[in-house]
């Protein structure tokens, strides 16, 4: 047995700990460049009241409010300018609180604002640009997740998209990852209570791609020991959670199994990796303008379906995390996938990808569009023309 594991240095979790935040941030810097992504919060005064916690604690704060949406290489090259222009040092602090987004935006230009071999993102992103990597350490980063879903938090890389690959027409839209161990955040502070205001859409998205996420991993060609512990605690607790702080987004043992969910998802991919589904809602993402939760959570049972041969064993044993009655490992596969089926049904999830506004013209180029570095942890190797058939008849 050989693998390696990476997590954040700390993780400060529970209800109401963000009051937290100053006193923590103090111990990594002097100055703080604060990134939000979340106008509700704004509005409900929660940012108001942080920014006073930090200064509190003696720091001064820079406030940069960001769009919610997923991150395009344009917005990651307006932010690490904007901290480029302020000659940030090691003292300097970046704070990401919003959704996966907000947290994949802030972590790139934390990275980027330290590694100035390239003005753009575009040189450093997988498979695109020139191929520059993260060797020096980014500005010390914290994250502070307001949605349970992405597991950004835990993650040493950030998603990054171009709809016109900034600014060339004549380049195909992507979807690829800042890569670097370096990303991983020196400080996580998750309070479950900043979730309570998340509409039910959402938390059903966010916390679909939790689910799919500690699934992908559990069962990916690149599972390790740690990553699948991580994965049968999370589902353990997002499966029976998950419709019912749908429901009621007031309820707060769900909404803090979601987000300790969330979390160990977001360890478990970047130690082992995802899967078709994920390769597959990246292309939605880019080319459809799909929600990556809801994309995820779309494909999630064609994807247990597709690696259910070779998955049979490890898909029964996540079966038997909720019921021990089935001695056979077939009929227990058999059953998680029927219970995954069932909860995706329950939270309003849509069976096929024209209820999500996908043309089936644009099918081919979603084939083009899934082999990235989520698809190559696939528990099997799939073909275009084997991936093309599936999604033509989940159309």
């Amino acid at each position: 047995m050989n693998y390696s594991f990476l997590a954040p240095r700390q993780i400060v979790f529970g209800w109401g700990r963000r009051a937290e935040l100053g006193t923590l941030a103090a111990t990594l810097g002097q100055r703080v460049f604060l990134v939000s992504g979340s106008r509700t919060l704004e509005r409900t005064g929660v940012i108001d009241r942080l920014i006073a916690d930090l200064a509190s604690a003696g720091l001064q704060v820079l406030g940069f409010p960001v769009e919610s949406r997923e991150p395009e290489v344009l917005d990651v090259d307006g932010l690490t300018a904007s901290f480029r222009s302020l000659n940030p040092t090691a003292n300097d602090v970046v704070i990401a609180i919003g959704g996966g987004s907000t947290i994949d935006l802030a972590k790139a230009a934390a990275a980027l604002a330290t590694n100035r071999q390239a003005d753009s993102v575009v040189d450093y992103l997988e498979g695109v640009g020139r191929g520059f990597q993260i060797t020096e350490s980014p500005l010390p980063f914290i994250a502070v997740p307001t949605t349970a879903g992405t597991g950004a938090e835990a993650t040493k890389n950030s998603v990054v998209s171009s709809n016109a690959a900034n600014g060339d027409s004549s380049t195909k839209p992507y979807k690829k990852s800042l890569r670097s161990d370096l990303m991983v955040p020196r400080l996580v502070v998750i309070d479950p209570e900043l979730t309570v205001s998340v509409p039910a859409t959402t938390t059903a998205y966010t916390g679909m791609d939790a689910i799919t996420q500690l699934i992908e991993s559990y069962i990916s060609r690149r599972a390790a020991p740690i990553p699948q512990a991580l994965c049968r605690q999370g589902l353990q607790l997002a499966v029976p959670a998950l419709a019912g702080v749908v429901a009621d987004g007031t309820l707060r043992e769900s909404r803090e199994a979601m987000s300790q969910a969330a979390l160990l998802s977001g360890m478990a991919l970047a130690n082992s990796g995802l899967g078709l589904a994920h390769g597959v809602a990246a292309a939605l993402g880019v080319t459809c303008q799909v929600p990556h939760g809801l994309a995820c959570a779309v494909m999630l049972p064609t994807a247990l379906r597709v690696n259910r041969e070779v998955s049979q064993a490890r898909l029964a044993e996540l079966e038997r995390l909720f019921d021990q009655s089935n001695s056979r490992d077939a009929l227990a596969a058999d059953c998680f996938i029927k219970r995954i089926e069932q909860l995706c049904r329950s939270v309003g999830i849509p069976e096929r990808l024209r209820e999500i506004d996908v043309k089936r013209v644009q099918l081919q180029g979603l084939v083009a569009g899934s082999r990235g570095n989520s698809m190559s942890g696939n528990p099997r190797d799939v073909s275009d023309d084997e991936l093309y058939a599936l999604l033509e008849q989940l159309w």
